[in-house]
């Protein structure tokens, strides 16, 4: 079984919807990521589940951008780098010819 975490405007999500076929598709700005997801997915990839090149980032504080990366995602979910996919049981980031390759 396959989710992509992702926002249904996001060209890089479409992309690799389009790609996978059937999946679950939740869009973490109205659905949000479960705790437990976001753990898992920070555990892999630490900061870099970060978008720190976002528009959502430029907007917080200094005081704000200092939280720890999970309290970030819970509180604004579109900071997160984009697509999130768990494929049986993994989690891979963005839709990169590495990911590509691992879950086609």
């Amino acid at each position: 079984m396959t989710t992509v975490f992702g926002l249904k405007n996001c060209d890089t999500c479409r992309k690799a919807l389009k790609s996978l076929g059937d999946v679950t598709f939740v869009d973490v700005r109205a659905d949000g990521v479960p705790v437990e997801t976001l753990k898992l997915a920070f555990d892999r990839f630490e900061d870099a589940i970060i978008n720190k090149r976002s528009t959502t980032w430029r907007n917080l504080t200094a005081e704000e951008q200092g939280d720890a990366p999970i309290s970030l995602l819970l509180a604004h979910p579109t900071l997160m780098k984009r697509p999130l996919i768990e494929h049986n049981g993994v989690y891979y980031l963005g839709w990169n010819k590495d990911t590509q390759e691992a879950v086609l």
